[in-house]
This record gives structure tokens, sequence and C-alpha cells, in this order.
């Protein structure tokens, strides 16, 4: 984990509120693991003080140049426009400097290849699934089951089916896909699918579903939690949530950013774990 000092190589609104931003990362894009994240400063003056997290949504290397220079990595981030910070984001033009810290976390166990595995992502929280994807078609089947509110929700569908991904999309209007809930796309998948492995992020209403439905099944699941949290190294304790078998004579808490934010679902306390003071519907990790 380091910090790099970068610039921006594109910028782009790719749905109605919804960016793409690629940065250089000279150093670190070719070891980013599937679910991990970079804290971003979004510039050097005051406000904003803290930096953002944002879930690393894919890497790769720019061809190289004519003259004999080798390939450069970079990474990309999705994200949505949801405050000052991100507005900010927004605005950033090809060439502008950040600083990036990472990449941070703990990502996803890719399990047992060749069994089946699916990926529920839910608007935004499609980010860390990407790289995980890409990593795990090399050995198993993968389906990726995508949900938002509207179709504006609905991003980089084609990207994943490029993947060799069978894909399924459902929309709460209806605007996209199947009418209706994501997990309700699940529970027909583990119809068909019963002994698959499960990976998901997103809101925590459909994170907690998913929880519900993979736990009544015996399906093993890991989640990508979103958090708000300052650091992103464990320092502050501002995105931890309780783990399992915390109690308050035995208080057990994990930190998101350096424990996570990759959690196997019974490492943590569900519990009205959706109401954790570290947790933050909209904000990305």
């Amino acid at each position: 984990m380091k910090n790099y000092k970068t610039v921006v190589l594109s910028n782009q609104e790719i749905s109605t509120g919804y960016y793409r931003m690629r940065i250089l990362a000279p150093g670190f894009g070719s070891k980013a693991k599937p679910g991990q994240f970079l804290m971003f400063r979004v510039q050097t003056s005051l406000p904003p003080l803290l930096r953002r997290p944002f879930g690393i949504f894919r890497t790769g290397f720019l061809p190289a140049d004519c003259d004999g220079q080798a390939p450069k990595e970079f990474v990309e981030i999705l994200y949505k426009v949801v405050g000052r910070g991100t507005d900010i984001m927004s605005n950033l033009q090809v060439g502008s400097k950040v600083e990036v810290l990472g990449p941070l976390g703990r990502g996803f166990d890719m399990g047992v290849p060749g069994e089946q595995k699916i990926l529920v992502g839910g608007g935004i929280g499609l980010v860390p699934l990407y790289m995980l994807a890409r990593e795990l078609t090399r050995k198993s089947s993968v389906r990726l089951l995508m949900g938002g509110r509207t179709r504006e929700d609905i991003l980089a569908v084609t990207e994943f089916e490029r993947l060799g991904v069978e894909t399924y999309v459902s929309t709460d209007d209806g605007s996209l896909g199947e009418e209706g809930l994501v997990t309700q796309v699940l529970l027909r998948k583990l119809d068909k699918y019963p002994n698959a492995s499960v990976y998901a992020c997103g809101p925590m209403p459909m994170i907690e579903a998913v929880q519900e439905i993979c736990a009544a099944r015996g399906v093993p699941l890991q989640v990508s939690l979103e958090a708000l949290m300052a650091c992103g190294v464990g320092a502050c304790l501002g995105c931890v949530v309780k783990g399992a078998g915390h109690s308050e004579a035995s208080p057990r808490y994990l930190c998101s950013c350096k424990e996570g934010p990759v959690f196997r679902a019974e490492q943590l306390d569900w519990t009205k774990l959706g109401q954790e003071p570290g947790y933050c519907e909209g904000c990305k990790i």
C-alpha cells in the first residue's frame, strides 16, 4: 500500500449521474486484486478534507508508445455523483492531478474452480464484480444478476457479456429487463444451480435479502460492503461492523476497510447490520 500522485486519462458520464474515470496507475494497477479499493484525494486544497473510497472496476495496460516505451498501467473506477467530493470528481479533466492510496483491503476468495458462480450486483455495487468475473471465468461458469431502480442504474452489462458471463437484468420500474427485485432472479437461479457460490455487492437491503436466501439454502456467500471510511487502513475505526459472535459482554468489531470490504457471510453479525454507524447506503466502496 502506497500513496501515488497520478493523472486522469479520461472521465466520462456513462449514464445519468454515473461516471467512468481512468487514471494512470504506474506501479499499482497490476497489483490490484478483485474486491480491493482505492482512496482518492480529489483536490489538494480544503475542503473536502477526507479521501473518498472507490472500488476498482478494471485494470489494464495502455499500448506501448511508438517510441518504444513500455506499456503503462491504468485503473478504472465507476462512480455515482452523491455529494461534494464526487461532484468535484465529475468535473476533473484529462490531465488533472489526483492522489490515490492503495490498493487497499481484502478482496474476494475465488472459491472452488469449476463450480457455478453467481454474482449479484445492485446499482454501483457491480463495480468490484467486473474484475472478479474476469478472474472467475478462467475456470468457472459465471452468471451476473444485475438490479437497479431504473435502466439508468444498469451499467456495463455488455462488458460482462464480453467476458462470457451470462447476464440477467431486473429493474424496479421494468424500464430494462425483468420488472422486480434482483433477489427474485436469484431464487430462480439457485433453484437451477443449488450448489453455486454467490458473491454480492450493492445496497444494504439487497445484501440482507441475498444473505437470508443464501443462509436458508446453505449457499456460500461473500459480500463486499459499502461503508463510510476516512482513512482506509483501519486507523479511524469509522467503518467498523459487528462480527459474528458479537455481544455487549464480548464485543467483536471488524473494520470494513482493513478486514474487508469483502467478508464471508458467516463472519458478520447480520442483526441490524444496515444500521451500523459505519454503513452508508450509496457511499461507494
